[in-house]
């Protein structure tokens, strides 16, 4: 499933003065009669956010927010520079999330310092990646130590399979692939790219996911994907991994929305539905503590952890003060305190469950903040 509209805090306009982001389209197809043209319809405009995502991310490299070699692979054209918050918005989103990967790859790696084989120490599988860069931001230093998995709709997969094979920059990075005669899915020793609907998963026949492995210390992300479906299916999606997975460590990053129900909560939500977004967990998991638990109930009872981006940003211990002063020296920001409303309803959360032999995660995060916070009532008596 593609990467959806609003990672990049670029969703909302009307009179918080935001344009609308990543998504593009009509909230359905003329055409559609049918609950399957419907359907198809909503997955398009899902799938098409992923171009709008990526222009985000090329803005915040051009502007000095992150380093990312890799961003221009997957783009043609001009790109339009980003207005300042969403530029903001998507340096916290990835240096949070950067951190918690980090973290785990050189917890995993250290873990295996003693063993001399060059087979991939650590496993991720990144749902609804799109044209995400991580990977290839890895592989300067890390690839062998990686089993990657990327998951996303076929239309997808075939746009990123076509850049990866058509930039030196990219293909060079992956040796002797084997790519299928109808360019729906890329297996390699490190990189695995795979045309797979995320609601299959939670069938009663889930499709085989090739080159998976079940032993591994292995992290899930999703960046805004989940939060499109169900809470049913991707309850039934989180399952499929960890009873797939049983023994090994086993952790979930993502990146969602949150507080729907305050004023701002409840036009973003109106903003998005005008355009054909639904967000559909996004009311039950409403709140840091709901996404909490929601990952305890999944079977990552180890331990949990959840910021919104408000409190990644001007925590210390994830953005010190003077990174924070080089962010801001980029761009001058007008609207501080809507920045702060429009951080305050997004959030990282991660949970994770300790295998039987290994605790990867665990000492990993061990230093991480994620706890609830006094501040967090609010969010109690809204409801």
């Amino acid at each position: 499933m593609a990467a959806p509209s609003i990672p990049n805090l670029n969703s909302l306009r009307g009179r918080t003065g935001l344009r609308r982001g990543r998504g593009r389209g009509r909230p359905t197809d003329p055409d559609a009669t049918t609950e399957e043209d419907a359907q198809d319809a909503r997955d398009k405009i899902i799938r098409q956010t992923d171009g709008d995502a990526s222009n985000s991310r090329l803005s915040a490299v051009q502007l000095g927010y992150l380093n990312d070699e890799y961003a221009t692979c997957f783009l043609q054209g001009q790109i339009p520079r980003r207005y300042p918050l969403i530029n903001r918005g998507t340096y916290v989103r990835t240096s949070a999330i950067d951190r918690l990967v980090d973290n785990f790859l050189s917890t995993a790696i250290d873990a295996h310092a003693s063993n001399e084989s060059a087979a991939p120490v650590a496993q991720i599988i990144s749902l609804g990646a799109g044209s995400d860069t991580r990977f290839f931001r890895l592989s300067s230093t890390r690839r062998r130590s990686i089993l990657y998995h990327e998951l996303d709709f076929l239309d997808n997969v075939q746009a990123k399979l076509s850049a990866v094979t058509s930039t030196p920059k990219l293909s060079h990075l992956l040796p002797n692939t084997r790519i299928s005669p109808d360019k729906s899915s890329l297996l390699s020793a490190n990189y695995n790219l795979h045309s797979i609907d995320l609601r299959d998963l939670a069938s009663a026949t889930p499709p085989s996911i090739p080159h998976l492995s079940t032993d591994l210390p292995t992290l899930l992300l999703s960046e805004c994907c989940l939060c499109y479906l169900p809470p049913q299916t991707t309850s039934s999606i989180l399952s499929y991994f960890t009873s797939t997975i049983p023994l090994a460590p086993l952790a979930l990053i993502l990146y969602e929305p949150i507080r729907p129900y305050d004023s701002f909560g409840k036009t973003m939500l109106a903003n998005l539905a005008s355009r054909g977004i639904a967000l559909q967990t996004v009311k039950k998991y409403y709140s840091l503590e709901a996404q909490r638990q929601r990952l305890k109930t999944a079977g990552l009872v180890s331990g949990q952890g959840a910021a919104d981006v408000e409190q990644i940003y001007y925590g210390d211990e994830w953005v010190g003060e003077q990174e924070r002063d080089r962010v801001e020296r980029l761009e001058w920001l007008d609207e501080v305190e809507e920045w702060k409303l429009l951080a305050s309803h997004y959030c990282v959360a991660w949970g994770w469950r300790d295998g039987v032999d290994e605790k990867v995660f665990g000492e990993a995060w061990k230093n991480v903040s994620g706890q609830r916070t006094d501040k967090e009532v609010v969010d109690d008596e809204i409801m």
